[in-house]
């Protein structure tokens, strides 16, 4: 039988969370994986932070599969093989009435940057033995958590030292655009923002289309909020004729790891360790928007890991092998 560690649940009270615009909750669960031994050995440990996709959050990742690990037992596996050194890896709950909050900081949505770096990490170093200092912590995450893990990274390498991204989000005009039509004729059905999401609130079944709407929403709420408009923030494209708007489009682009990457380049040359992956049959072209960041930290002369496989954007879990193994070493 593997050596096995235990997950901790912590309860944290946000201050940065408190009156966000969503009415969300400002008092969250941490959950907190501590490898076998923590309790015993009295030793300090290197953490990961681990950010779940948009409509996930911490306690998702700890859901038993029938036909996959939780992420306990990945960790479990990993370490007693000698693969991955012990770690503790930290599942934060960023998720919010729209689904996510893409781990930024919006008036329209909230302070989940502020939430992660200001607070949370210190949290967790008070409650736990860490190893402290950014040399001894990583993030990582899948799809929006990619997105969240190279976003803080590159603009808060004082707190992260190595990150990871499985098909996080980059380069709007393959991920975004190409569902812009479909988003546009929802809103339409539904006369509007507010008409869509009490639409959505009342279905017993939450469709992809919907979802997929939903997840438009999100981001623009994340990325050209407006306290000005009615609804907060600002829609990419004229809600009459669905023409994009380059205004607020240009505001989105701001928010892109492709166009980030130029901008923190002194972050990115600090990494210990940079990983990406996706898959060639990735359903938002999210395998094209890494090459192209790729390409930008070439341009930079960053390193970095980079692999594709033969998959599409759900169910590859067993892909996070690579970015804990590879993030622990580095900080260890």
């Amino acid at each position: 039988m593997l050596p096995r560690g235990h997950v901790k649940q912590l309860r944290h009270v946000s201050t940065v969370l408190r009156g966000n615009a969503l009415g969300d909750p400002f008092e969250r669960d941490v959950f907190c994986y501590l490898p076998a031994g923590y309790d015993t050995d009295g030793k300090d440990y290197p953490v990961i932070y681990f950010l779940s996709g948009y409509t996930g959050f911490g306690r998702l990742l700890l859901n038993a599969d029938a036909f996959a690990e939780s992420m306990d037992q990945r960790l479990d596996r990993l370490i007693a093989s000698g693969a991955m050194p012990p770690s503790i890896v930290v599942m934060p709950n960023c998720f919010t009435r729209l689904g996510g909050s893409q781990y930024l900081n919006s008036p329209a949505v909230g302070n989940y940057e502020d939430y992660i770096v200001n607070e949370l990490v210190g949290f967790v170093d008070e409650q736990l033995r860490t190893l402290r200092g950014r040399d001894h912590r990583a993030v990582t995450g899948k799809s929006s958590g990619g997105y969240g893990a190279m976003r803080l990274s590159m603009r808060h390498p004082e707190v992260f030292g190595a990150f990871g991204s499985h098909s996080g989000d980059c380069y709007w005009e393959y991920c975004f655009i190409p569902d812009f039509p479909k988003f546009f004729m929802q809103l339409e059905k539904h006369g509007g923002v507010a008409g869509f999401l009490a639409a959505f609130d009342a279905l017993p079944k939450k469709t992809h289309d919907a979802t997929m709407t939903l997840m438009l929403l999100a981001m623009a709420a994340c990325y050209s909020p407006n306290s000005a408009s009615p609804n907060g923030f600002d829609l990419p494209f004229d809600e009459r004729t669905g023409e994009m708007r380059p205004d607020v489009w240009a505001r989105w682009l701001e928010c892109d790891p492709v166009r980030m990457v130029p901008r923190h380049s002194e972050a990115l040359r600090s990494m210990k360790a940079i990983f990406f992956d996706a898959g060639l049959k990735d359903e938002w072209n999210l395998h094209l928007g890494t090459r192209i960041v790729c390409d930008r930290l070439d341009a930079i002369g960053v390193p970095y890991v980079h692999e594709e496989y033969d998959d599409g954007h759900m169910g590859v879990v067993y892909r996070y092998d690579r970015s804990l193994t590879l993030l622990a070493k580095a900080i260890a």
